[in-house]
């Protein structure tokens, strides 16, 4: 007779935090009871995100709780919802009194409330913030027209930890950062789950005409931990295929 579903996924995302994986966005469709009689129970979606962000070269970012509200009215636009008043300061007190506002249809019916879950949550569940969340109650809202959709396959998730490599190459600096990452990604498809640049640098111990571009390769095994000696040798894939694609050299 749980009255929210955000303390199950909060206590998700802080197993995933511990497993390595800190940055993720969560979802569960499933009844609340806001009371004890047959007619308090609802329909909700209710979705969290634990915004720890991969590191940008760009120093790029936008404020979490916008991207939240843009998620949140996106899936009502895809449910035909109509159109919702915002408003701050009467959501449940386990939002941050804020950063928290809910989406009413008129005085009376909450269709969502959505912001960032209060720190002392966090702290009591254990769990590293901030996260963020929103509540949608789906029996208030219209019935949707149908529309065509194509499914995706399923996730499949590793029990193992992912591992993190970080690699400075020296390029010429008319070569784009993008283009020293993307051979490292078919290098070994089945290891290698991303290439991320996070730092541009040009100054002082770089050649003339050169840069530095450091990319973070993200390697998740799938059946087995990986010994000292196959990372090795993947990591020296990783700078042979960059030396082919783009000149770059391992800097030292």
């Amino acid at each position: 007779m749980r009255p929210s579903a955000l303390p199950n996924l909060i206590e998700a995302a802080g197993r995933n935090a511990r497993r390595g994986f800190p940055d993720v966005a969560l979802f569960e469709i499933g009844p609340l009871y806001r009371g004890d009689r047959p007619e308090d129970q609802v329909t909700t979606v209710t979705a969290l995100v634990a915004p720890h962000a991969p590191r940008r070269w760009d120093g790029a970012k936008t404020d979490p709780l916008f991207d939240l509200k843009a998620d949140l009215m996106g899936l009502l636009e895809e449910l035909a919802g109509p159109n919702l008043q915002t408003v701050q300061g009467a959501n449940s007190d386990w939002w941050h009194p804020g950063r928290s506002a809910r989406l009413q249809l008129g005085p009376k019916t909450v269709v969502a409330e959505f912001g960032e879950i209060h720190p002392r949550i966090c702290k009591a569940l254990d769990v590293e913030g901030p996260l963020y969340a929103f509540e949608l109650n789906l029996d208030v809202l219209p019935e949707p027209k149908r529309k065509a959709t194509k499914t995706k396959p399923a996730l499949e998730l590793s029990p193992l930890m992912p591992l993190s490599r970080d690699f400075a190459f020296l390029v010429e600096a008319k070569v784009a950062a993008g283009e020293v990452a993307r051979p490292i990604l078919g290098v070994d498809k089945a290891l290698i789950s991303d290439a991320r640049v996070f730092d541009v640098y040009q100054g002082q111990g770089v050649p003339e005409g050169f840069k530095s571009v450091a990319v973070e390769v993200i390697l998740q095994p799938k059946d087995k931990t990986l010994t000292d000696a196959e990372i090795e040798a993947l990591s020296a894939k990783i700078v042979a295929a960059v030396d082919k694609a783009v000149g770059g050299k391992l800097r030292s």
